[in-house]
């Protein structure tokens, strides 16, 4: 399970609640271009919304990765009508997108994307669903991240002999 992208932020932005692993409908261009590294999820988020057309009396969903930066595949050659940051359709089971759009409706939670990885050679997006920290939670985790750094020094250095 190689990553291929991280979003760094998504955990110092949002207390990640649960996570859910999705694939992404793409072209073999952009398959080639994130497994060369290129890429970008920041500013990216996932979409839960009823489309056209019903399934069995329900309103069909479709989950969607909005912002997702993945620039054209340079060996691929000039390729005129890509946009780079257009919306990419996430392959989730029914079940799922029925329990996130529920729990979107819940005021304050937001999917976030976590990261970008290969699993058994196919592209997989892990998805978090995400309360936002205030400014009071951001400083709190500064502040352990500085602690545990300083834990682990110590006790890199062993017993002080004084």
């Amino acid at each position: 399970m190689a990553t291929l992208l991280d979003n760094k932020q998504a955990h110092y932005r949002y207390n990640i609640l649960e996570t859910w692993e999705a694939g992404i409908a793409l072209s073999g261009q952009e398959v080639k271009s994130i497994k060369s590294g290129h890429g970008d999820l920041k500013g990216s988020y996932v979409r839960v919304r009823g489309a056209r057309g019903k399934i069995g009396g329900r309103e069909k969903l479709v989950a969607e990765l909005v912002n997702l930066y993945i620039p054209s595949y340079l060996k691929a050659g000039p390729m005129f009508d890509y946009e780079p940051r257009h919306t990419r359709k996430l392959l989730l089971k029914k079940y799922e997108m029925l329990k996130l759009f529920g729990l979107l409706n819940t005021k304050g939670l937001t999917l976030v994307p976590i990261k970008v990885y290969t699993r058994n050679h196919l592209v997989k997006l892990l998805i978090g669903l995400g309360k936002g920290k205030t400014t009071v939670d951001r400083r709190d985790t500064i502040k352990k991240r500085e602690v545990n750094r300083e834990m682990r020094r110590r006790m890199m250095r062993g017993p002080s002999s004084k």
